[in-house]
């Protein structure tokens, strides 16, 4: 058996239950077998793989809190900090119902490599717990948060590990923490990102992961000879990523014409009106229900089909495995050229291997969403320096960090005969620079 084989297997037996992190796990390595292969016999003495696929530590622990009925409350709080060798652990809290150890050992194990394609100093991390935020009043989202973190604060900091936002946990959230952090701490530093711009967040953080995948996208497409002006897109989700990829889409002159929610989606032939659906989401906390109610001239329907509609595009910025090998057939057969991931491994390991086989250009998560961690990093930039950069310098680096990943995964992939398989470029990338820092840092 290969050494590859040999640690995918251990992973399963060892990591029972957790099917989220064995396909993060299997599709990473898969893809790095040829180089694992060409360097077998140092990295299985040294139980390299072994190293990178087990987290430096990980915690679990309880999170009581107080509802406004009186009623004490309990939930499951969790941080995983995977990989620090190329600098501290960098990744959100997700706050969210399904929110398990193996979601967050997942998304952890994603984290450390799309880090290292962003060129910037972050190790991989991720954390959060089983809270909703849906439906919870302001109080009762500041009782959980100052639990949460009065138990979190003892293992993160500015130059230790640094959460930020993700699903359920917006600026809000952000806020209610950092004020408990330094409360508790009693210190003002750039622990979390995402903040608001009156106490230490960045300007342009809040479109960064949309823009960013809008801002690859084009990169990706240029690189295949197309331009994106004049396509037409699908999105799916409603939340931070996919406002701002509609948003950025439309500024580079593609057309988006659906978006969706945990009930339903819309089809807007017109094009997403995005002052609309930000007003139903962010102000409003609504269904996009809402949205057929204001623009009659839009569809409604109830479950999903996002990715029935012909699009040139297919922008998934839901959630994990939301796009499946039916939908990657329907895109293929309405003509499709591309998909790129703005979630986090939105895409089953089937419709991505579908995908591929059928020409479709295939740009990752951990490449394409990598925009939101990499403005995360320059916020942090920004705090060290205590300096405020405006929204074009953040907007600009962004742009120059994305234009770099996309052809720093392109040639990452034809250097090792994979011309065009951005998953692998993407994985190897990424994997490169941190297996350097592993071994110049020696057995740790």
């Amino acid at each position: 058996m290969s050494y590859v084989d040999e640690v995918i297997e251990a992973v399963v037996q060892k990591n029972p239950a957790e099917p989220e992190f064995h396909q993060a796990v299997k599709e990473v390595l898969e893809s790095l077998r040829v180089v694992v292969e060409a360097n077998e016999e140092k990295f299985r003495k040294d139980a390299l793989l072994e190293r990178l696929v087990e987290p430096e530590r990980q915690f679990k622990f309880r999170v009581p809190w107080v509802d406004d009925k009186g009623q004490v409350q309990v939930n499951t709080g969790y941080r995983v900090q995977f990989n620090s060798a190329i600098g501290p652990y960098k990744g959100g809290l997700r706050l969210h119902p399904s929110v398990n150890l193996g979601i967050i050992k997942f998304l952890g194990f994603e984290q450390i490599f799309k880090n290292s394609l962003t060129g910037l100093p972050i190790g991989g991390g991720k954390g959060g717990s089983d809270f909703d935020p849906k439906g919870k009043s302001d109080r009762e989202v500041m009782a959980f948060c100052q639990s949460f973190m009065t138990e979190l604060c003892k293992y993160i900091g500015a130059d230790t590990d640094v959460p930020a936002g993700d699903i359920g946990t917006g600026a809000r959230e952000i806020g209610y923490m950092f004020g408990q952090y330094k409360r508790i701490r009693g210190v003002y530093e750039g622990v979390l990102t995402g903040k608001g711009l009156s106490y230490g967040g960045s300007l342009a953080r809040t479109e960064a992961t949309g823009y960013g995948l809008l801002y690859l996208t084009k990169e990706i497409l240029k690189l295949n000879g197309k331009d994106i002006k004049g396509m037409t897109a699908a999105v799916s989700g409603s939340g931070n990523v996919a406002i701002y990829a509609i948003q950025k889409a439309h500024q580079l002159g593609a057309k988006v014409v659906t978006c969706s929610d945990s009930t339903g989606w819309i089809y807007d032939p017109e094009g997403i009106d995005v002052a609309l659906l930000k007003d139903i989401k962010e102000v409003r906390r609504a269904r996009l229900t809402e949205y057929k109610k204001a623009k009659p001239g839009a569809e409604y329907h109830e479950g999903k089909g996002v990715w029935s509609v012909k699009v040139d595009l297919a922008l998934p910025c839901a959630t994990q495995n939301e796009l499946q090998l039916e939908d990657a057939k329907q895109l293929v057969e309405n003509g499709c050229i591309m998909v790129a991931e703005g979630a986090n491994m939105p895409t089953t390991m089937e419709a991505t291997e579908y995908l591929q086989e059928k020409g479709v250009i295939f740009a990752p998560g951990k490449a394409a969403n990598a925009g939101g961690v990499a403005t995360s990093a320059l916020e942090m930039s920004q705090n060290s320096e205590r300096l405020s950069w405006s929204f074009d310098e953040v907007d600009e680096k962004l742009q120059g960090i994305m234009a770099s990943i996309a052809n720093n995964i392109s040639d990452a992939a034809k250097k090792y005969g994979f011309e065009g398989n951005y998953v692998v470029g993407a994985n190897i990338a990424g994997f490169e620079k941190v297996v350097d820092a592993m071994n110049a840092q020696g057995i740790v």
